[in-house]
């Protein structure tokens, strides 16, 4: 028998086997294997100096012996969103992380039409971290010490008033709107992008009132440019026991509380997930964590994916409702 047919005859059983495994190399590629000790990349939707990174460097701390070390990665921009879209896209390999916060992962899918990603459906949930409260900041300069004295002079003011949040169609964005909303105040929004120069522009004076978390507000106090009137949750903050909730001062539905969760891309091995969700959990129930994140105005939470999933539903009813109730639509 010819010598070339045979050669062929080999060639082309290889390609047949070569097409054979071609679904195995590809559910190889889906199912990348977690490295420990490669650097973790945990993308954070907001500029540098924030809580966020406080929060996710003291968990580093924890982890760094047995996952590697958590670098941070701020990706500021379009509310956020600038992080999310590149996490989803990003190998699905357990060392490309994003810290969601509840604006991204429960208000934007009812402030925006066109959203590029479902919170649900394209990530991974790995753990509920820590949850916050806001309060009401106002520079040293508003002639008000007290919230009724606040509501009377913003009244007055009508639509002179600017408030600043740390984002559109954030919990500092609404809590305003909120406020407006139940005390029949006028004050216009001012979004920034993120929480550090929105405290910079409150404290030099360029925006009078500011919605910031309690952990922002209590950085900004010792500088003396700045005084805080009142939280947002149910009851009086234990950070801030000398000041009254919204709630307690006649606003029952001025109450606004977040959180800030760890997420994975899709198709993330469930072993991976597992791994981080056990260690990302030891970290933020470390002692030493729990009093960092108290200190920054953080409670510690670490809930597992299923409470996350939960909350992410409950929120995302909770928000839309609000934000069809104020009439308000985020420009795509």
């Amino acid at each position: 028998m010819p010598l070339i047919p045979d050669l062929n005859r080999r060639h082309a059983l290889a390609a047949l086997g070569g097409l054979a495994l071609a679904p195995v190399a590809s559910l190889a590629r889906t199912e990348q294997p977690f490295t420990p000790g490669q650097p973790i990349k945990v993308l954070i939707g907001v500029p540098a100096g924030g809580t966020q990174d406080v929060l996710t460097r003291a968990i580093a701390q924890q982890v760094r012996e047995s996952l590697g070390p958590l670098i941070i990665d701020n990706r500021s921009g379009a509310a956020g969103r600038i992080a999310v879209e590149a996490v989803k896209t990003a190998p699905p390999d357990g060392h490309t992380l994003l810290l969601g916060t509840a604006g991204m992962m429960t208000m934007f899918p009812g402030a925006y039409r066109n959203l590029s990603y479902d919170p649900i459906k394209d990530f991974v949930p790995i753990i509920n971290a820590a949850r916050f409260e806001l309060a009401l900041v106002v520079n040293k300069d508003v002639p008000v010490s007290t919230l009724a004295e606040f509501i009377a002079w913003a009244k007055a003011q009508g639509d002179k008033v600017s408030f600043a949040s740390y984002g559109a169609g954030t919990p500092s964005h609404f809590l305003g709107e909120m406020l407006n909303r139940a005390a029949g105040l006028k004050m216009v929004h001012v979004p920034y992008r993120g929480s550090t120069p929105a405290r910079q522009d409150v404290m030099g004076g360029s925006v009078p009132v500011y919605f910031d978390t309690i952990g922002g507000a209590q950085q900004m106090l010792p500088s003396g440019r700045v005084k805080v009137l009142a939280t947002s949750g149910e009851k009086r903050s234990p950070l801030m026991p000398n000041l009254p909730s919204f709630v307690e001062a006649g606003y029952k539905d001025v109450v606004a509380t977040a959180w800030f969760a760890y997420y994975a891309p899709l198709k993330t091995p469930p072993a991976t997930i597992d791994k981080l969700r056990a260690e990302f959990t030891r970290a933020v129930n470390a002692r030493e964590v729990r009093q960092q994140l108290l200190q920054n105005g953080m409670y510690p939470i670490a809930d597992g994916s299923e409470a996350l999933l939960k909350t992410m539903r409950e929120d995302t009813a909770r928000w839309t409702a609000i934000m069809k109730a104020v009439n308000f639509q985020a420009n795509d």
